[in-house]
C-alpha cells in the first residue's frame, strides 16, 4: 500500500540523525521549529501557573513577582499554554509578528 501512495519504505530513506551525547539535549534550539508563538498579557494573568505546569517542554520559569517567563529558545509553539489559560492571558501569534 505504501508504494501505491508513492511512499518509501523506511529502508529506502536517506540516513540522517543528530548525534548527541548524554545530557546534551539542552544544546538543541528547538524553538526554531515553531510557526506560531505564545505571547503573555500580564495584565490578564492571575499567576495560576497552569502554563508552567502544563507546558510539555517546560519553557516557563517562575519569576520573583509570581509571573512566569517564557524561554522562546525551547518553545515549539504547541499552544497548550494558550488553550489551558483560564483567563485568556496567552495568545498564539504567527512567528515574525
Amino acid at each position: 500500500m505504501a508504494k501505491e501512495l508513492g511512499l518509501h519504505s523506511w529502508r529506502e530513506l536517506a540516513l540522517g540523525a543528530a548525534i548527541l551525547t548524554p545530557g546534551s539535549a539542552s544544546e538543541l534550539k528547538t524553538g526554531d521549529w515553531r510557526s506560531s508563538r505564545p505571547v503573555v498579557d500580564y495584565e490578564k494573568c492571575v499567576k495560576c501557573g497552569r502554563c508552567y505546569i502544563l507546558c510539555p517542554d517546560m519553557v516557563y520559569s517562575p519569576r520573583e513577582d509570581g509571573y512566569y517567563e517564557l524561554n522562546y529558545y525551547y518553545c515549539k509553539g504547541c499552544g497548550i499554554c494558550a488553550q489551558e489559560c483560564p483567563k485568556g492571558a496567552i495568545e498564539m501569534v504567527e512567528e515574525g509578528e
